[in-house]
């Protein structure tokens, strides 16, 4: 392992697995940046609680009666 080459190699190897990690990271912090930034303006999913639209809570009502449906014929129980 003296040969100069594969030290040449094993560097660049190294650099460009490093730079890969280093855009990675980067990209999850602007998200996280981005995620927080919506949550301190009420938008984010961290204030999910309040719907935002009539259609929304139209959706979230039907889900919440198929949920209820799908626990009643897990019981066992008869609609």
């Amino acid at each position: 392992m003296t040969n100069p080459m594969v030290w040449a190699e094993l560097t660049a190897a190294g650099f460009a697995g490093l730079v890969v990690v280093t855009f990675a990271m980067l990209k999850g912090w602007r998200e996280w940046i981005a995620l927080q930034r919506l949550s301190i303006e009420g938008r984010g999913p961290v204030e999910g609680n309040a719907a935002a639209s009539p259609m929304a809570r139209i959706e979230l009502a039907d889900l919440k009666e198929r949920v209820r449906k799908l626990e009643a014929i897990a019981a066992g129980v008869d609609l």
